[in-house]
């Protein structure tokens, strides 16, 4: 759900008709001006918190024979789980009228703290390349269709399951863009010693729309996120559990 208001108001701004780019706390405060905002977000809160919890439980039970790979399929689910904790952190702020902080301020004061740690410059740097590797694991996801291998196909219709896969390829491409962005621009903070370079997902939409293209390329960016968002619609309904 957040990522299809990131994308549709991504895509509103690449067509013209208002919108800006925005992280997904972003999508959230946007939907706090709508009259029936506070209830949705409260809604949100509650999925995130279920998805979040849906995490931690994989992390605790996961089956992996392979001790290296249990443990990293453990640390990745616990990531995601922190995040959408934080989102429903976020959602519930928001909801209670405090102000959304957009993504690029908070990588900034992030970044800026770390930099000023004992080998700050490097952790900076490191990170970078690992949301970079994060990007890419993405398009790999997407190129492979590796995601497919996770549903329970059998309860598909064969052009339901090929369309789906599509959609997935192309949700997953946008993120490869996205994550590449915020890590390289992480990488050139730690280089320069500069915490104003680092960016968020608003920020990486922001650096797409002042391109040449850039229209073009946030506009492409944007469908990719709404599809994205669809798979993942897709993936809670068969993904196999």
């Amino acid at each position: 759900m957040s990522f299809a208001i990131v994308g549709v108001l991504a895509l509103e701004l690449a067509l013209g008709r208002g919108g800006k780019p925005t992280s997904r706390q972003g999508a959230l405060a946007t939907l706090s001006d709508e009259s029936y905002g506070k209830a949705l977000l409260v809604a949100l809160a509650a999925g995130f918190a279920a998805y979040g919890l849906w995490r931690v439980a994989e992390a605790i039970f996961e089956r992996e024979e392979d001790d290296s790979k249990r443990w990293a399929k453990r640390i990745g689910y616990l990531g995601r789980g922190a995040i959408y904790f934080g989102l429903t952190y976020s959602a519930l702020k928001i909801a209670a009228g405090s102000p959304a902080e957009s993504q690029n301020e908070k990588a900034r004061k992030t970044t800026a703290e770390v930099l000023d740690w004992p080998g700050g410059t490097w952790i900076v740097a490191v990170g970078g390349v690992c949301v970079i590797g994060l990007g890419l694991y993405n398009g790999y996801r997407g190129v492979s269709h590796s995601f497919v291998d996770k549903w329970d196909t059998a309860k598909m219709r064969s052009d339901v399951r090929r369309w789906a896969a599509r959609v997935g390829a192309v949700g997953l491409l946008a993120r490869l863009v996205v994550f590449a962005l915020i890590g390289a621009f992480a990488v050139k903070a730690a280089i320069q010693y500069q915490p104003s370079e680092a960016i968020g997902l608003d920020g990486a939409l922001q650096k797409l729309a002042h391109q040449s293209y850039g229209r073009w390329l946030l506009g492409i960016t944007a469908c990719g996120l709404i599809a994205y968002a669809v798979y993942c619609f897709v993936d809670a309904r068969y993904r196999k559990v």
